[in-house]
Parts: C-alpha cells; sequence; structure tokens
C-alpha cells in the first residue's frame, strides 16, 4: 500500500479536515480576543475552555499544550493585523501613499476593537518582553517584520521625493509613527476614550508634514473619522 493516503481513499476524510479546520479558527477567535484582554500570560487551555464552550480534550487536541495554543494565537493574531491594516494598504502605491493608508488602518484596527482590548500585540508584547523562549520569538519576529514594513514605506518615499530625510531620519520616522499610534491605544483602553486616535493621527499628519510631505497626500490622516 502507498504511504500516502488520498481523501479519496478515506471517505470522509475531507469532512473531519474541514470540522478540524473549523474548530481550530473558532477556538483561535476566542484565544486571540482572551489575549488581547488578559493577555498570553493568561491564556490556558483550562481558561480557553471556560471562555469558548469547547471542551479541554478537544482544545488539547488541536494544540497540543499551552506554548502549542500560544504559539497558534500569536499566529492567528498576525493574520488577522494583516488582512485589518496590511493588505488593505497594499491598495495603495508603496511610499508615502502607503504609508499614510498604513497609519489610517492602523488607528481604525484599535479603534473600532477589532480585537476585545485594543491592539493584539501590544498585549503580547507586554507579556513577553522579558521572558525568552519561542513564544517571544515569535512576537520578536512579527512585531520586526511589521515595524521593519513601516520602514520600507518611509524609505520608499524618500526615494521617491515624497519625503525628506536623511537617514537617521529615516530610521526616526519609522519609530515615531508607530510608537504615536501604540500610545493612542494604550491611553484609549486605559480611559476609554477615543480622542487619542485623533491626537495620533494629527501628530502623524504634523510629523509627516515636517519631514516634506504633501498635505494633500495626507487626507487619510484628517478624517472624516469618530473622534477626529
Amino acid at each position: 500500500m502507498s504511504a500516502s493516503i488520498t481523501a479519496e481513499a478515506v471517505p470522509g476524510l475531507d469532512g473531519r479536515r474541514a470540522r478540524g479546520d473549523a474548530s481550530r479558527r473558532s477556538v483561535l477567535t476566542y484565544a486571540t480576543d482572551l489575549v488581547s484582554v488578559e493577555g498570553l500570560d493568561g491564556l490556558s487551555i483550562g481558561r480557553l475552555a471556560e471562555a469558548s464552550g469547547h471542551s479541554k480534550s478537544s482544545i488539547a487536541g488541536l494544540f497540543q499544550n499551552k506554548a502549542g495554543l500560544q504559539l497558534a494565537t500569536v499566529d492567528a493574531g498576525r493574520a488577522v493585523f494583516m488582512a485589518v491594516v496590511v493588505e488593505p494598504a497594499r491598495e495603495h502605491p508603496r511610499g508615502l501613499p502607503r504609508l499614510v493608508a498604513l497609519m489610517d488602518h492602523l488607528i481604525e484596527y484599535s479603534r473600532t476593537r477589532v480585537f476585545a482590548g485594543g491592539c493584539f500585540f501590544a498585549a503580547v508584547s507586554a507579556d513577553v518582553d522579558s521572558k525568552p523562549g519561542p513564544v517571544r520569538d515569535a512576537v520578536r519576529v512579527a512585531m520586526s517584520d511589521w515595524y521593519g514594513y513601516v520602514e520600507a514605506q518611509v524609505r520608499h518615499a524618500v526615494d521617491a521625493g515624497e519625503l525628506d530625510l536623511d537617514a537617521e531620519g529615516i530610521e526616526v520616522l519609522a519609530f515615531e509613527l508607530p510608537a504615536l499610534y501604540e500610545q493612542s491605544n494604550a491611553r484609549s483602553l486605559l480611559y476609554g476614550d477615543e480622542r487619542p486616535y485623533a491626537i495620533a493621527a494629527m501628530a502623524m499628519r504634523d510629523r509627516l508634514l515636517r519631514a516634506g510631505a504633501d498635505a494633500a497626500a495626507l487626507a487619510l490622516l484628517e478624517g472624516p473619522r469618530t473622534g477626529r
């Protein structure tokens, strides 16, 4: 008998896989939302079973152990971030138009509470930043990719003549823009107020203007949005 078994050779295999994938997606939806509020340290098979209504045995069967569950949750959070923030921005030309779209989508991702606790990666970074291991490594890779992507758009904007910055200025701007967002996310959660998002958008716009951006290219950071 062949070592490989196709779905056609095993009746119902595709159906079982589909059900397993659906269960995994459902559990991870609860997991990412839970982590955004309670952090990764609070995520366990038992806690997730309590929150989601799935049995401990079914969750253990999907993820094996707490570390496997945490890693899968980080991957799921990253996938949502890519779908909500990054992919829509790719409809804009790279450089300043894409950079502005990224910042706009980023603010909206937190403001509209895609995750109940605001920014998923703000929550998990605070949990793992001083705890070496595979989970921190996964978070670091995701964050490094994001920060690197923002910096790449700043560099493209400079190369296209859309911004006027030297090498140090590129690095500083790529640091400042996400930092403004991260502070708005934190303050909005703490105070239950949308005003920090408006302030962050205004500060981003001001910083880009001072970097040489054409005001007409920054319309997304002016509104109209709730709270701006």
